[in-house]
């Protein structure tokens, strides 16, 4: 297969970044041709009905029926030199907050990467395995009047923190005595500790656990109800201190949906409210998992029973919730990648989820068309994509391993 035009470095899991000052490296692009993968099987859609209110706001454009030449567009290099960086949020004032797995959140505004952090809390952050540090963050959907942000991360014991922090009295610096920690869970194993967070269309904050790591779940969290191993959890935020479960969680606990592997990144789409949840595989299969916006809590995504659509330990149970995508190893991928629907500035793009692959540096795109769902290959990066992110206008950025961050530009 031809290359595209970026070359780097194929590294070990999040292996460590450039060094500060490297001249950046050329933007990725789409190669010429690209392997031809089966269809997906479709998955019929049953939402349930939303009410839309009243608005004078001018509808949004329609979704994509198809996917654009990738061969028109690049993923454009617009910062370099992080250290490690795993995620990538807006706090909806224009500027990009990038995180870096060994405790810094870092300012992107005006195209400028600022130097200094605006958060920093290495003395707390555990980073001694490749999937342990500090690897997600969501601000409060009043993040412009309370300044509240959350983080979640490894600690003490290698344990999960999942806390809130304040900004200071300056914007470009948060106050890292702020901490409010909302849960600590233990964790048996330093794998799959999940760490994706998002406020959903509820106002509630949704976060993803991995099963407890290891291999195979061998203490079987992704299907026990008695811990939050394994699965989604939906907290109120502004109920209570420091935290309320909803009424209408399925299980009377945080719980909101369960049977899930290590769900690494999860994300709304800000349009339709959509929950989309990229669930890494074991040694076969990766999968995006969906759930239409209005959806009942209880959802149970199958593992260990199942790995993506196929059968993996036990006997499955009725009920459960197949994924709307996966693609196996053999294809060209070790570790799903989640990403975001489109919702910027290029039409053609409206309505794409679009996710990737750390190994490889893949990028699918995935749409619903007449009730079902197809995805196509669209980019080979050659950057190990640990992260996507999205700004307020919709915009779609990929995070990559090395140390750089992409947008999604027409050439």
């Amino acid at each position: 297969m031809m290359k595209r035009h970026l070359t780097l470095l194929i590294l070990p899991i999040l292996m460590a970044c450039s060094t500060t000052g490297a001249p950046l490296p050329p933007t990725p692009t789409p190669d010429p041709v690209l392997p031809t993968f089966a269809p997906l099987t479709a998955i019929p859609d049953t939402p349930l009905p939303t009410e839309i209110p009243e608005t004078d706001t001018p509808p949004p454009p329609a979704d994509a029926s198809g996917f654009p030449n990738p061969d028109d567009y690049t993923w454009q290099l617009i910062a370099s030199n992080l250290v490690r960086p795993v995620d990538l949020q807006a706090d909806g004032s224009g500027r990009l907050f990038v995180v870096e797995k060994i405790g810094h959140i870092h300012i992107i505004e005006n195209g400028q990467l600022i130097d200094a952090p605006f958060l920093n809390i290495e003395d707390r952050v555990n980073d001694n395995s490749n999937e342990m540090g500090l690897l997600g963050l969501a601000f409060h959907p009043n993040y412009a009047q309370n300044g509240y942000f959350f983080v979640n991360y490894t600690g003490s014991g290698g344990d999960t923190f999942i806390s809130r922090f304040q900004v200071s009295g300056d914007p470009n610096r948060a106050n890292p005595s702020s901490e409010v920690n909302l849960l600590r869970i233990n964790q048996p194993y330093p794998n799959h500790n999940g760490g994706g967070l998002d406020f959903g269309p509820d106002g509630y904050l949704y976060a993803g656990l991995g099963d407890g790591g290891s291999a195979g779940d061998p203490q079987g969290n992704g299907q026990k109800l008695t811990t939050l191993l394994g699965k989604i959890l939906r907290l109120d935020v502004d109920s209570a201190e420091p935290y309320a479960v909803p009424a209408d969680n399925p299980f009377g606990d945080e719980i909101w949906t369960y049977g899930l592997r290590n769900p690494w990144r999860i994300a709304f789409d800000s349009v339709t409210g959509d929950l989309y949840i990229g669930d890494v595989g074991q040694n076969v299969w990766e999968e995006i998992n969906y759930l239409p916006a209005g959806s009942p809590g209880g959802a149970n995504f199958g593992w260990k029973f199942r790995e993506g659509a196929h059968s993996y330990d036990g006997s499955a149970p009725a009920g459960l919730t197949d994924p709307v995508a996966e693609y196996s190893h053999a294809e060209g991928g070790c570790s799903v990648t989640g990403g975001y629907v489109y919702r910027g500035s290029m039409p053609e793009w409206n309505g794409i989820y679009l996710y990737g692959d750390y190994c490889t540096g893949f990028v699918w795109g995935l749409i619903q068309v007449d009730g079902g769902w197809q995805a196509q290959l669209l980019f080979d990066t050659d950057v190990n994509i640990t992260s996507f992110g999205q700004n307020e206008a919709g915009e779609v950025y990929l995070v990559g391993d090395g140390g750089g961050v992409y947008k999604l530009v027409r050439r």
